[in-house]
Formats: structure tokens, sequence, C-alpha cells
């Protein structure tokens, strides 16, 4: 099997250092051997973490159109030049392996149109949780079930991040610049901390469940990059841990759909996960309740996947399996829930006027959107000091948790909170998932 690596950054000098480092492994394991003929680099003079020799390295795409390659693997990233690679690949007869989210999530049914109709496979199991095996899981071992809920930690950036601040009271910015110096975040981490990736992951896991073609648009996507100690450090005072969860649940014929924030119970495997790891939970009607967790982020766990893809490919079974997963047909009767319906508990934290009157004000506004108050926190140490203002008059922190609520009645009492004169910024709303 003779294959062409696209990018030899992190994952792609990965995948290089298992092919030629396990070479008489992986021929044991598919019954050939595996071949790296091409490696197409953008900038040659690039140090590179593998010993490809250097008559194999270029920078000419045309390489690609070598009739003696059987499959490409791109990892250079984004969803232009990617988006070539692929479809050029797949026209030349090609297979192809991909880690590539956001190319999937934008234009994901022309690639899955091309190939099968070209009866090329397209493998991509590194696009989502890293060394996780949880696109096989979904698309094959759990073929059986009809998925029912899946929820899960699918950013190991935003993982690592939320558990330096929180364990090692590291700010989020110190956080930040040790990602990136382990390699776990990009020197523009934005991708990661806006939710915009772990939210592609979520689409693609979406489009394997549930059959249904969405954008990152079409649901409610926030990141980590607000959150402050304070919050991590309340939730735990709660009895909860702060995760970026992304969630996809049946009620009915609606999935709701949401990425963010979020406070989990302690006591939930979810709420367990630390460092880089992701963590998926998911929820078949026949199988039950079930967990899949390893590394997120990292050069050697994604390129396990990549890998594990090739093989796929290289022993036949992924040829057989592509046909069949649930890419292109679009699932009837299953619509998304508009996120105004969707129902939480909510946690509210305020910089509130220390005067009489304050917490009615805002119960007021609360109770004019019929959301009603559960608990409420003011003057306690772990909230921090009181902060004064330039007139003298002190503002202290004020947590409160909600009861049932939906995002609409949050979203109207937001604004109608935003104009009281007794509280200052910030004004910090996350859910609760119980």
């Amino acid at each position: 099997m003779k294959i062409a690596i696209v990018g030899l950054g992190t994952v792609g000098s990965g995948v290089a250092q298992i092919l030629t480092t396990h070479k008489a492994r992986t021929a044991a394991r598919t019954g050939t051997n595996i071949d790296i003929v091409h490696a197409v680099v953008r900038d040659l003079k690039k140090p590179r973490d593998c010993d490809l020799p250097s008559s194999i390295v270029t920078d000419d795409l045309a390489v690609l159109n070598d009739p003696a390659i059987d499959t490409v693997v791109e990892l250079i990233g984004g969803t232009t030049i990617a988006r070539d690679v692929v479809l050029t690949a797949l026209k030349n007869g090609k297979n192809v392996v991909t880690a590539n989210k956001a190319l999937l999530c934008v234009h994901g049914d022309e690639v899955f149109r091309t190939a099968r109709e070209l009866g090329r496979t397209v493998c991509f199991e590194a696009a989502v949780a890293g060394g996780v095996p949880i696109i096989e899981a979904v698309g094959q071992s759990l073929a059986s079930n009809q998925v029912t809920s899946l929820e899960g930690i699918l950013n190991g950036t935003c993982n690592f991040i939320l558990t330096e601040m929180f364990l090692k009271e590291k700010t989020y910015n110190d956080a930040v610049r040790l990602a990136q110096e382990k390699g776990y975040a990009e020197a523009d981490p934005t991708m990661d901390v806006a939710g915009t990736d772990a939210a592609q992951k979520l689409t693609v896991l979406v489009r394997l469940a549930f059959g249904l073609r969405i954008s990152t648009d079409d649901f409610l996507v926030k990141g980590i990059d607000s959150l402050t100690l304070t919050d991590l450090q309340q939730a735990a005072h709660l009895g909860y841990r702060v995760k970026l969860l992304c969630t996809a649940k049946l009620h009915g014929d609606k999935l709701e759909l949401h990425c963010q924030p979020t406070f989990i119970r302690r006591e939930q495997p979810l709420a367990d996960v630390d460092d880089a790891y992701n963590m998926i939970e998911l929820h078949g009607d026949a199988v039950g309740k079930t967990w899949f967790s390893g590394m997120g982020a990292g050069q050697m766990p994604t390129a396990s996947a990549v890998v594990a893809d090739i093989i796929s490919l290289a022993v036949g079974r992924a040829q057989l399996t592509f046909p069949r997963l649930t890419l292109l047909e679009e699932s009837t009767g299953i619509t998304i829930l508009p996120k105004e319906e969707i129902q939480r508990r909510f946690y509210l934290r305020f910089s509130a006027l220390d005067k009489p009157g304050t917490l009615s004000r805002i119960a007021n506004v609360l109770g004019e959107h019929k959301i009603s108050i559960s608990s409420l926190i003011q003057h306690d140490e772990t909230l921090g000091p009181p902060t004064p203002s330039t007139d003298d008059e002190s503002y202290v922190p004020m947590v409160i948790i909600t009861h049932l609520a939906t995002e609409g009645q949050m979203l109207a009492a937001d604004k109608d909170l935003a104009k009281l004169k007794c509280l200052a910024p910030p004004h910090v709303r996350l859910p609760i998932r119980d």
C-alpha cells in the first residue's frame, strides 16, 4: 500500500513516525507493507519531528497525481487547500484519510458525495476526540442502537486549560500559554477556546448518530475564554466542575444541541476528566449508557487514530463500512430543538450594589420572566472581596442558582438585568447539567 501524506506538522510527523518505526508491526497486522512514497509540505526548510528520506519530501502538490498512490492522508487542516487536496485525490481514484473536522463540517456533503459517486472511501476517525475511537463506535460498534443522547468533552485543549486553572489556580492567560508550550494549543488558540473546534466535532458525531446534517450556526456555541477562576472555584464549592460540554439529546423528534461551559456534578464521570483527555457519554436504546475516554489532543494520540484508518483501508474493512454510514441520508422526522426551548437550571453571578433592595430588584426581573430562585449566596469568601466603585459605593459578589428555566427566558432576563443600575459587570451565566 502506497500513501502520500499532505502536511508534516505535529500530527503528520507522528503518523510518519509510527509507519516508519513500526513497519513490521503494521505489515503483520495488515498482510502488506505500508509505504510513504510522498510527503507534501509548505516549507521544505522547516525542521520536522520524523525521519523521512529527503527524496520523498516535496512542496509540490502535483505529486498527488502519481498513479502509484493508493491513499492520500490529508493533515494540513483548514477548508480551502484541504478541500482541493481531498477532492482531487478522490477524483484521481485515491482513498482519503483525514483528521480535518473543519473540512467535514463545512464541506462534508461534497466530500462524502464525491467519494460515493466515485466508489472511493473517506476515513476520519482522528477528526473527533483524538485517540478515542468514537467514530468507529458510533458508526459500527453501536450500529444496532438508536443513539438517544450524546454528551462529551471534545476539546482536549480547553479541558487542559480548565484543569490548570482549577487545580493549579493559574490565570486563564497563563493556562493558555502552557497549553501552547505543550503543543495542545495553536499560536492563535481562538478555534479551541471559542468553542468552535468542539462544536465542529459535534456536527460530525450528530451526522453519524442521528443522520442530521448541521452546521455550527444551527445551535448554541460558547467558549471558555470568558471564564474566571472564581467561577471554577464557586462550582466546586457547590459540588460541581466546569467543563466545555457538547450535548446532542433526543426529546421525541426534537434534538437538543449546544456546546458551552457547563456545571457538571462532581460525582459524574464527565466531571472527573482532567488535562487534555476527552470523554464521550453515549446512550443507546439497546446498550444503555456507555463512556469512551482518552487523550483528545497531542501528536501521538491523534496520529494513532490516523494510522488506524490507514490500517483499516489496507485490510479492506473501511471500504466495506464507509458506503453504509449515515453520511448523506437525511434522517426523517428529527429536527433541531430551538435554543430558546432548551430547559436547564442556571448559575448566575453578579457584582451587586451592597444596599438594601438590590436583591429584590434582581428577583423581580427574574420573576417577571417566570424564573424562580433555588438558592442564593452572597458575602461569601469563596466569591472574593467586595469591589469598591469610584463613588465609594461597594459592590459585592452574588451567586444565584435558578430552578428549571428555558434559554429563551434567560435571554430575555439577561436584557433586563443589564439595565439594572444596582449591577455592575461582569454578569456570568452558566448552565447546570443535573
